[in-house]
């Protein structure tokens, strides 16, 4: 099968103007690609229509107008109602078209679509990111690739906009993989960080003297000089919601055990934000793990000293 070739006159899809979408989408508008946009909740398509898009009452406009259409989707199953998939019009949506998903989702489900697609006269491209608000409001987000070399070479400079730089990661569902090997290393470094910063205040320390220290040492990073502001202020604003994370954690562990592989420190990590949105904050910044470290300080503070206070947190 051929590859399909994007024109300058032809317009794009982007279905999914979530916490990410929105901002990638309005990137891709003020960057001048011709927008053909479609959400659930209409009102989330008025900003991008005052950058020169299109929105479209009916997502089957979407794919009639587009050639390729780009989703960043919260899970399979908006994945699949969105394409129709199990039902007969997905190969009318998806035949001749190519379909890039930006989502997160577990790999076999992407090659299981990779193929579908491909069945059905499509092309498909998987392109997970790494990043979350801010740097996608920035166009800086890092994005990884995975699918056939042409479809790949096409979609490349559509994500110039999103991404400072874009890497390929084999056929699909190795982005995906990539995507959550990568994600192990940062939900241990944010976990690892609420709990230093736990510690610190714990045993009295001034935060914002433990903040200069960890942003002039060499473990600082773009990731933990945010986070650790919004620790010293108890900014819990989303930017990668705790949800979304401990969704990310659980993807990771069950691949980890298809695989026969140990991750012990994401075992530890899927419970802790467990708790966390079990608390009430999964809508908040996955730095917000913090408040589960504090619960069971005081859980561990009331079994030692019964009727003592527990502390609150700075």
């Amino acid at each position: 099968m051929g590859s399909i070739t994007m024109t300058a006159s032809t317009p794009v899809g982007f279905v999914g103007l979530g916490t990410m979408g929105l901002p990638m989408a309005s990137n891709l508008a003020r960057a001048g690609t011709d927008l053909i946009v479609w959400n659930r909740s209409a009102e989330r398509c008025d900003s991008l229509v005052a950058l020169g898009a299109t929105a479209v009452p009916n997502l089957i406009d979407v794919f009639a107008r587009c050639e390729t259409v780009i989703l960043m989707l919260a899970d399979e199953a908006a994945t699949d109602d969105v394409l129709g998939r199990g039902f007969p019009d997905f190969a009318k949506r998806v035949s001749g078209r190519m379909v890039v998903s930006m989502g997160t989702f577990r790999p076999e489900y992407s090659l299981g679509l990779a193929n579908a697609i491909g069945d059905a006269g499509g092309r498909y491209v998987e392109a997970p990111v790494s990043g979350s608000r801010k740097p996608a409001e920035a166009g800086e987000l890092v994005g990884m690739l995975a699918g056939e070399p042409d479809d790949l070479a096409a979609v490349e400079p559509l994500l110039a906009p999103l991404c400072r730089q874009v890497f390929r990661c084999g056929p699909a569902p190795n982005a995906l993989r990539m995507k959550l090997a990568v994600n192990v290393f940062l939900i241990t470094m944010v976990t690892g960080l609420a709990e230093a910063a736990h510690f610190a205040d714990r045993h009295g320390l001034d935060l914002d003297r433990f903040a200069a220290i960890l942003d002039a040492g060499p473990m600082a990073s773009d990731v933990s000089r945010v986070k650790v502001a919004k620790l010293v202020r108890r900014d819990f604003t989303r930017q990668a919601g705790i949800s979304d994370v401990l969704k990310n954690n659980r993807l990771i562990v069950e691949a980890a055990q298809g695989a026969g592989i140990a991750v012990p420190q994401m075992d530890a990590c899927v419970r802790l934000y467990a708790e966390t949105e079990g608390l009430g904050f999964g809508s908040d910044d996955m730095i917000a793990v913090v408040r589960a470290i504090e619960k069971r300080t005081a859980s561990m503070a009331q079994h030692d000293a019964p009727g003592t206070k527990a502390p609150h947190g700075w």
